[in-house]
């Protein structure tokens, strides 16, 4: 997918029809770009991380060597592409058969449905999965049964789950990382900071993770670029951080940023969590007999998407802050980016956001004062004070 900004067609509306979001995500980043377009959202995608092909990865091969001279206990697959690829990888080298015969005769415990599905699919049988998909439920699991003296293979999933491991080698167990894929920065920083660009200035109204090594890089990154509290300050405030799980949620809540995370840790939900969260947050006003519904990039005309160009959106914002009130072309000014000391640029993105509107008598001209939204007057004592 390209990273750049991908609109929706204004012909039908979906709910998130006017907003950007963000897509952070290296692995399925095309299905959740398609699921986030196919409602209307227009997206840029900027993958904060890359994968090391795992045939090339020699810790990958060492673990699987050792595995095979020296059986473990237990065996945690955490991932169904892990432990996929993990398989793959040893039939690449010509370990698969001595690999599977390892894992025929440990206890495999797999988190989650699909794992389950991977672990069934290359011949293999879980002794238990946890309904949760949680890790924590998995360790209170071994911890129960106690793991002193126990070896335990443990299938990463792109970083070293510190809690996890130490909580076992704390307990008295060998645990033996098994490293099935690396996340590393990717090669092109540029969507990335394009990314930050755009969630400092406010320019996209979400941004999602699908994990958390994505989020850390993200953060790692604007720590680079003199960022970091800028972002914090955005996804604090105005710019909405989607996670699709609370594992991916840890670093950014490690910062005290609070995420939004569908019930089940999956994209389509985290999709659906969207779709609720971001109309709610637009501004709907009554206005001049129509209802305007003021969103990130575009405007809602009784239901109409109108795309407004970044200049008109500063200005239907500042005129909204304050609906039905004057406001003077000096204040509404200072909300044009890089307009500089001429009002009369403030007209020129006036004429501008009128057209884009589709409805000229939205916005009225109060002469030799300013600008006013034409709040209809049911609504003006309930905006009085706004």
């Amino acid at each position: 997918m390209d990273e750049e900004q991908q609109r929706p067609d204004p012909g039908r509306p979906g709910p998130l029809a006017g907003f950007t979001v963000g897509v952070t995500a290296a692995r399925r980043a095309d299905e959740l770009g398609a699921l986030l377009q196919r409602r209307g959202a227009a997206v840029l995608h900027a993958p904060a991380l890359r994968i090391v092909p795992l045939a090339d990865d020699g810790e990958l091969l060492a673990a699987t060597k050792e595995i095979i001279d020296q059986a473990p206990d237990v065996a945690v697959a955490t991932t169904a592409i892990g432990f996929r690829g993990w398989i793959e990888a040893a039939d690449g080298w010509g370990f698969g058969e001595q690999l599977l015969d390892r894992l025929r005769h440990v206890e495999l415990l797999a988190r989650g449905p699909k794992v389950k599905g991977a672990v069934r699919a290359a011949g293999l049988t879980e002794q238990w999965s946890p309904t949760s998909e949680s890790m924590a439920e998995v360790l209170d699991r071994l911890l129960e049964e106690g793991v002193e003296g126990r070896r335990i293979a443990v299938q990463l999933h792109g970083e070293p789950l510190p809690g996890f491991v130490e909580s076992l080698r704390a307990a008295g167990a060998e645990v033996l990382p098994v490293p099935v894929y690396r996340w590393m920065p990717p090669e092109d920083l540029g969507p990335v900071d394009r990314l930050l660009d755009a969630v400092v200035s406010r320019s996209v109204d979400a941004v999602t993770f699908t994990s958390a090594p994505a989020a850390a890089s993200l953060l790692s990154r604007a720590g680079k670029r003199g960022l970091h509290d800028d972002l914090l300050a955005a996804l604090h405030h105005d710019v909405v951080p989607a996670c699709v799980g609370p594992v991916t949620a840890l670093p950014l809540q490690a910062l005290g940023v609070d995420t939004i995370q569908p019930e089940r840790f999956r994209l389509g939900p985290l999709v659906q969590l969207l779709c609720q969260e971001l109309p709610s947050r637009a501004r709907a006003l009554p206005v001049a007999g129509h209802r305007v519904e003021i969103r990130g990039h575009a405007v809602l005309v009784d239901g109409a998407l109108r795309p407004v160009p970044p200049a008109g959106m500063s200005l239907l914002r500042a005129l909204a802050r304050r609906p039905g009130w004057v406001v003077a072309r000096a204040e509404l000014l200072r909300a044009l980016p890089g307009a500089g000391r001429d009002e009369h640029a403030v007209e020129t993105a006036m004429a501008r956001l009128r057209t884009a509107l589709g409805a000229p008598k939205l916005i009225q001209t109060v002469v030799k004062r300013g600008y006013r939204l034409a709040l209809d007057p049911a609504a003006d004592a309930k905006y009085a004070d706004v």
